[in-house]
């Protein structure tokens, strides 16, 4: 027989083990609560090639099913227009200025700094990524992950996902980048004369097709994210993943990707997240891709470490109202340190310059305007030998542009937009002129716009330690460059011309 003692004791026993049980179940639970984590990104894709956009050629069915069923970003911007430092300043959360060697293209991406996927796997996130995530460059330890272990697809990662456990991957993809398979777009039937151009670019149909070429392969990149999608809906998994897709920097052309116009520097972004974002919303607050990390940590419960710049943008998300959402969102900042050494030899500096950008205004600080900003024309005395306007991708928009410069004044005028010297100062009144085409920064009516937006932009440069306000510049162009860079097109024939021997 028990006494009342032991009668007790066991019932007390019985609660603590019930109580266990539930607090057990409860963290169980709220483990499996944590959303998985889908970032899609394109490389070289544009802002506004996407249907959600009202491009009235290119096909992007995911994207535009993203924007309906989530949210769409008319206001999204990258950290630097180059791939190297654009990835990385998305992966830390940090301006690309702020990663020393990393602001570079074809760089060696330092150890002390942390990427997300790094953080969130010592999380409990399963992590891992396909086709182009960071680079081109190597890490500083041979080896280093940092965006996960690679597969071979997102669908032979899901195969290998531990139940239970949330994920996060970076769905990365080789397209649109160049070169082109010439001829795609027409061919698979896009009307030449409906594609909007780029006010920048003349207008012809070399550089029509060109495009639509381009276009083609950002079709390429929105099946390979649907692809995705259709798989997580198999998994059951669509409606407890985050899924974000953009691309890395604008369109590789002459005023587009290394510049830091619209062109170059603002990107699609689209956001779908059932549980907390309320479907059909479109959102004009400025955000920066380095705002990602940030959002990440936040959604999956982990604290935002303290070097991290970004901001998170779940409260944009998680708002139920379109427009302008947040009121310290209505500006960004970004730049550009090294893309490709094209400068006359033995100069292997970059074209360092920052920028604002606000509804009304962009305005440019070009650090170095004795440089060339698309690079020498002079490839015979080019840094790396050989190298043709290096910091614009050699392509047949490219190539029509400079062998036509003396067709006409506009042939010309849109010429020296794209490749010829600039001032130090760009400033462009968005209210008149929405292509960014005339400099007012020497205008008198402009003089305060212009002194308020550079005292703003050289205020957010020394709160985030740019090297560059802190007369430290020199030092981002000292690390080494592990790239090449454009040649000019009759050493591109040679260099084919060899090829076809070698292989006979």
């Amino acid at each position: 027989m028990f006494n009342s003692t032991c009668v007790a004791r066991i019932m007390s026993c019985c609660i603590f083990i019930i109580t266990l049980c539930i607090v057990s179940h409860t963290q169980a639970s709220e483990e499996q609560k944590r959303p998985n984590i889908l970032f899609a990104i394109a490389d070289d894709w544009g802002w506004p090639h996407a249907g959600a956009y009202g491009d009235p050629v290119v096909k992007t069915p995911t994207f535009d099913r993203l924007a309906r069923e989530g949210v769409l970003f008319q206001n999204a911007y990258v950290s630097s227009p180059s791939c190297t430092p654009s990835r990385g300043a998305i992966l830390t959360g940090k301006y690309h200025w702020q990663l020393e060697a990393g602001a570079n293209l074809h760089c060696i991406f330092p150890d002390k700094f942390e990427t997300y996927p790094e953080i969130l796997k010592a999380h409990g996130y399963q992590v891992g990524y396909t086709g182009k995530a960071w680079g081109p460059g190597r890490t500083e330890t041979t080896g280093r992950e940092l965006a996960g272990k690679r597969f071979k697809s997102f669908q032979d990662f899901l195969q290998h996902q531990k139940q239970g456990e949330p994920f996060c991957f970076w769905l990365g993809s080789s397209d649109p980048h160049r070169p082109y398979e010439a001829g795609t777009g027409v061919q698979s039937g896009m009307d030449l004369f409906q594609i909007k151009l780029p006010a920048c670019f003349p207008d012809a149909s070399v550089v029509r097709s060109d495009v639509a070429d381009y276009y083609f392969e950002v079709q390429r990149f929105d099946k390979l994210v649907g692809d995705a999608m259709k798989s997580l809906e198999e998994k059951g998994e669509l409606d407890n993943t985050i899924i974000f897709m953009t691309g890395d920097h604008g369109m590789p052309f002459p005023r587009g990707k290394s510049c830091l116009y619209d062109t170059g520097t603002r990107v699609p972004l689209a956001a779908r997240w059932p549980e907390k974002i309320k479907a059909g919303r479109s959102v004009t607050d400025f955000v920066s891709l380095i705002d990602l990390a940030p959002t990440y940590y936040e959604a999956a419960g982990v604290k935002i470490p303290t070097d991290v710049t970004g901001r998170s943008l779940m409260p944009v998300l998680t708002n139920s109202k379109s427009g302008r959402i947040t009121d310290n969102r209505d500006e960004v900042i970004f730049g550009k340190e090294r893309h490709v050494p094209s400068q006359e030899a033995p100069d292997m500096g970059g074209y360092p310059c920052r920028a604002i950008r606000t509804d009304d205004f962009l305005y440019i600080h070009n650090i170095r305007p004795d440089r060339w900003p698309a690079g020498t024309p002079d490839y015979q005395h080019a840094a790396i030998p050989g190298t043709w306007y290096g910091d614009c991708d050699n392509g047949p928009t490219k190539t029509y542009m400079v062998e036509n410069k003396n067709k006409d004044a506009t042939h010309r005028r849109l010429y020296d937009l794209a490749f010829g010297k600039l001032p130090a100062e760009e400033l462009y009144d968005l209210r008149n002129d929405p292509d960014q085409l005339q400099n007012v920064a020497a205008s008198p009516m402009y003089e305060k716009i212009k002194a308020k937006l550079a005292n703003e932009l050289q205020q957010q440069l020394v709160a985030t330690h740019d090297p560059r306000e802190l007369g430290q510049g020199d030092e981002l162009e000292k690390h080494p460059y592990l790239g090449g860079g454009p040649k000019h097109p009759s050493l591109e024939v040679k260099r084919k011309k060899r090829g076809k021997k070698q292989s006979k």
